[in-house]
């Protein structure tokens, strides 16, 4: 035990200096990392929101397009069955709809 003792009395100081400087460096090193991930994740979050624009465009396109192509089912399955009036007057909404769809 006395070994030691002797040992830390005279490299101690020596040895949390060496110690200081290395905790000092690799903080400086983090700072440094850090700023990059920040710029990294600044350019991925501009890109995201460019392309989530483009695909929100694209959903509001295929939701037309699935909309057009049901009312289109729904009036050919009306019109292949014969049934009352009151499929007529749904075959005019869905000619409405449809043209209001297309513009």
């Amino acid at each position: 035990m006395k070994k030691i003792l002797i040992f830390i009395d005279s490299w101690g100081i020596r040895i949390i200096t060496i110690l200081t400087l290395v905790v000092f460096f690799k903080t400086c090193n983090t700072n440094s990392k850090i700023k990059e991930s920040s710029e990294k994740i600044k350019t991925l979050s501009e890109t995201l929101s460019s392309t989530n624009k483009k695909m929100d465009s694209l959903v509001i396109q295929l939701k037309k397009e699935i909309r057009k192509e049901g009312l289109k089912v729904e009036k050919r399955m009306i019109q292949s069955t014969d049934r009352t009036l009151l499929d007529v007057h749904r075959q005019s909404e869905i000619d409405k709809e449809l043209t209001a769809l297309d513009f």
